[in-house]
């Protein structure tokens, strides 16, 4: 099934490019924002993207403007928190009436969260973080998630026990602050973009089945 490309207009003017792929009978949708460095055709995505259609989630992928413009700057936050609306948005009207998730790998997540912090996404169940940033890589800190307090929705952090952008410790106690809402699937040997090294007697094709496997489960529970 491939991919079908969409437009989405953040702003008067601002429009970004997208990503549908949408499975007969979807049971969910997921709108997944892509992370700092690469953009939503990145082989990480549509694989993740590919793996939930093939298990009954529609994925809309999508770009923040930056990347869209072939930036190498992020966003400004008000700015990723608009097109993370707009791409929320457009899920809801292409597939009404179907459950409805948000999130990101990294930044694409962080982005997500803030957004719905500062005021709810409509329609919107719950926030997966594909590898949430909790600091910058050899600054351990809890400052950026501070925001997930007022998120007030259901959330899964999928994280790998080697990202160096979330020492493991304090993003347990940061899940464990949030109370029954938040869930943490931890990952073995995994780094923040989800490889396993070849000592690990795993490999990524193995850790992607279980980032899908987690990430079906906690969207469509009946599935488990």
């Amino acid at each position: 099934m491939s991919a079908e490309p969409l437009a989405i207009d953040v702003a008067e003017g601002l429009r970004v490019s997208a990503l549908l792929d949408e499975p007969p009978d979807a049971l969910a949708v997921f709108v997944f924002a892509h992370g700092a460095g690469a953009g939503m055709s990145q082989s990480f995505m549509a694989a993740l993207a590919g793996g939930l259609a093939a298990r009954g989630i529609a994925t809309l992928r999508y770009q923040f403007p930056y990347m869209e413009r072939g930036s190498r700057r992020v966003d400004p936050p008000a700015l990723a928190h608009a097109a993370v609306r707009a791409a929320v948005a457009k899920a809801a009207s292409r597939l009404p009436g179907v459950p409805l998730f948000a999130g990101g790998k990294s930044f694409g997540g962080r982005m997500t969260s803030q957004a719905q912090a500062g005021s709810a996404l409509p329609g919107v169940g719950g926030i997966v973080f594909v590898g949430f940033p909790l600091h910058p890589a050899g600054r351990p800190s809890t400052a950026r998630a501070d925001h997930l307090a007022q998120v007030g929705l259901p959330m899964l952090f999928l994280q790998g026990t080697r990202d160096e952008l979330a020492d493991l410790e304090l993003l347990k106690g940061t899940v464990e602050g949030l109370g029954k809402r938040a869930t943490l699937k931890v990952f073995e040997h995994a780094d923040h973009s989800f490889h396993v090294p070849a000592r690990s007697g795993s490999n990524d094709a193995q850790v992607r089945e279980k980032l899908l496997d987690a990430m079906e489960r906690w969207m469509v529970p009946s599935a488990g």
